[in-house]
């Protein structure tokens, strides 16, 4: 799919979560109202599918597809908290890709369409690029592929989904389009961006108030019997094991591979060691301008390119250096900083023109110009290489790890079995000792907990506290190897007493009390501050502190009240001498008296207007767009063109959290 001319690089180690989840969801899924049970339609779909849009359908499969890439996203190293996230996500999955699909069947209605030549110029200079071209050059199409497959995409369902994102991108701005900004727009957000405020401000801080509160042993109590039910069953049941590890790590250090099993795999796997026919190019590019939506072009500009080309090739032809010129007049930026260099490429992997003449090209020799979709090319054979299959010496190093974490692998299986028959029969500290292996006994352990010399293992702590007292013994695969495990004893869910909780009932009340004395004090400060038209005297009366700030704009911070663009931005709609009502910033509440405002220059609207219009103009394409969409899911639901299986969901949801 992917036909391009650049060189395959090294795979470099890379997130691809800003791709996997599907493009229109983050964006438009909050604009939709209702949800998914706004409209069933008639005729609900059938079993395995959770939704139909038009005549696609969202099935099971993808909705978990893109439910497990949410919460992946959100919890990159998972822990006990977003497994029971999952139907959640999977419900909110189910909503973006209903979204999507009806944005899609919109956008194909009205003849919008995204061609393989989009995708191509997507993945090149789009978002993707830094993935798959980094430094302009493609990472080859086997990395390709096994990068997507790492992530649980396959090549065709993640071009059509780049497809996809064209398709939005159209609509999108073929809706936007209607929008505009006048002159008043862009003066006004000027305005309101730019003005700046000083002003007098006093404020009580939640440290101070935290040093004031000592609660009493009676108020303490009260306070645990008023919240009593948040600490039913607050420390988690905890578990107790003994157990030993067979480490196929230390298996495999001990595992020798022989000649003949070298050959053996090597044989079996001879494809994979198949180096196709490939050729080191170097290239400069002189780019014409794209096809019109008309199929037509600018042929005086192509004329233009053609010449400068032409006269490139002359000085090459006359001896100049390809390096040079290539750095000075190539207008591939990927390949011209490097001196024109594409390095090593394969067939398939560009397209037809240029691959013609770089395969048929002899080694040393610059072709003529060649004209393709991107421009006019230049090509110089560097190296030539004839498809062959690596011999066994040169992937030996390859093949023995392989070969020999395999036969570890299955070595320790082996000997966990066997050891687990025998923990059975006579207990888990003899079958560990005819093994010569350590037996380690753990104290109670909460689910979320580390297991000593093991670490963090959610399959094995899963089968732990699933087993039932008094059950044999167990055996579970780890990253590690296997581990034969014996449940000790289990310790249920409890409720901590009053002194058990007393530090942490300390705290809570502590932290409740600050909050509702900082709200009261400073409403209190506001109101006093106002009677008497003297913020000053009421602060010094109250004990709060007194400053003044800088004049600050909208998008300032000020010492002890924070970002202007929070609650403090009230400082913005009040004339000079007003006093605000009480501002609260989390540690802080604080009373504003504005001392001064001033408006921006002429010379500052001047430098900055072109900025802001093209943001206002963004901010309310934005606006529409999500309007147009809003509609678009209604109408559709009206018409019964979106039905949601509702037991379908309800199941799936079910399914997962369970």
């Amino acid at each position: 799919m992917i036909r391009f001319l650049q060189t395959p690089g090294p795979i470099k180690k890379m997130v691809l979560s800003s791709i996997l989840l599907i493009f229109c969801g983050a964006m438009v899924i909050t604009l939709i109202p209702g949800g998914l049970g706004s409209n069933l339609g008639f005729g609900q779909p059938p079993a395995g599918v959770v939704a139909s849009v038009g005549s696609e359908s969202v099935t099971r499969e993808e909705v978990l597809r893109q439910a497990q890439a949410m919460l992946r996203q959100q919890f990159p190293r998972g822990n006990a908290t977003s497994s029971k996230l999952l139907p959640f996500f999977t419900s909110r999955a189910a909503e973006q890709l209903i979204t999507e699909k009806a944005i899609i069947h919109e956008a194909q209605r009205i003849g919008l369409r995204a061609t393989d030549e989009d995708v191509i110029d997507e993945l090149q200079h789009g978002q993707y690029a830094a993935t798959f071209f980094p430094g302009g050059k493609f990472i080859g199409q086997d990395a390709y592929q096994n990068l997507l497959e790492q992530n649980e995409l396959t090549v065709p369902l993640f071009e059509q989904n780049v497809k996809n994102e064209i398709l939005f991108r159209k609509l999108r701005d073929m809706v936007a389009s209607s929008v505009s900004v006048t002159d008043a727009d862009v003066r006004q957000e000027f305005e309101k961006r730019n003005t700046t405020v000083k002003f007098q401000y006093a404020y009580f801080s939640d440290t101070d108030l935290r040093k004031q509160i000592h609660p009493s042993d009676a108020e303490l109590k009260a306070f645990y019997d008023q919240h009593k039910t948040e600490y039913n069953n607050s420390i988690p049941e905890k578990r107790r094991i003994a157990y030993a590890l067979i480490d196929s790590n230390k298996l495999a250090s001990a595992t020798q591979v022989d000649a003949q099993q070298l050959r053996t795999y090597y044989d079996q796997h001879r494809d994979e060691f198949r180096v196709p026919e490939q050729v080191t190019v170097s290239h400069i590019l002189i780019k014409t301008p794209t096809l019109g939506s008309d199929g037509k072009g600018d042929e005086k500009a192509v004329e233009t390119a053609k010449a400068k080309a032409e006269d490139i090739l002359r000085q090459l032809r006359a001896g100049a250096n390809f390096a040079e010129l290539a750095k000075k007049y190539s207008e591939d930026p990927g390949s011209a900083k490097n001196g024109g260099s594409l390095g090593p490429i394969q067939r398939g992997r560009t397209v037809p023109e240029f691959e013609k003449v770089a395969f048929s090209l002899p080694q040393g020799q610059i072709s003529d110009l060649v004209k393709t979709t991107y421009g006019f090319h230049i090509i110089r054979v560097d190296d030539k290489q004839q498809a062959h299959t690596k011999s066994l010496d040169e992937v030996r190093g390859q093949i023995e790890p392989l070969i020999r974490q395999q036969k570890a692998a299955r070595a320790a299986e082996s000997e966990a079995n066997a050891m687990l028959t025998s923990a059975r029969a006579e207990g888990l500290e003899k079958a560990a000792a005819r093994r010569s292996l350590p037996v380690v006994t753990t104290d109670f352990f909460a689910r979320t907990d580390t297991l000593p010399g093991i670490g963090n293992s959610p399959q094995l702590t899963d089968s732990i506290f699933a087993e039932s007292e008094k059950s044999p013994p167990d055996m579970v695969g780890t990253s590690q190897g296997y581990v034969v495990f014996q449940l000790l004893g289990i310790r249920p869910p409890a409720t901590p007493s009053f002194e058990e909780s007393r530090q942490k009932l300390v705290q809570e009340f502590i932290n409740e009390r600050a909050t509702t004395m900082l709200a009261q004090k400073t409403q209190e400060l506001s109101d006093r501050a106002k009677a008497e038209h003297n913020l000053e005297k009421a602060a010094k009366e109250l004990g709060a502190h007194l400053k003044t700030s800088d004049f600050v704009r909208p998008d300032g911070q000020v010492p002890d009240i924070g970002s202007m663009s929070g609650p403090a931005n009230v400082a913005f709609t009040m004339k000079a001498g007003d006093i605000s009502g009480p501002v609260t910033s989390g540690t802080t509440g604080a009373v504003l008296k504005v001392e001064d405002k001033q408006g921006p220059s002429a010379d500052e609207f001047a430098q900055k207007k072109a900025e802001i219009r093209d943001s206002l103009l963004t901010q309310k394409q934005e606006e529409l767009f999500g309007i147009f969409v809003s509609n678009l899911r209604g109408q559709l639901e009206k018409a019964g063109k979106i039905k949601v299986n509702q037991e379908e969901l309800k199941a799936l949801t079910r399914s997962v959290g369970e």
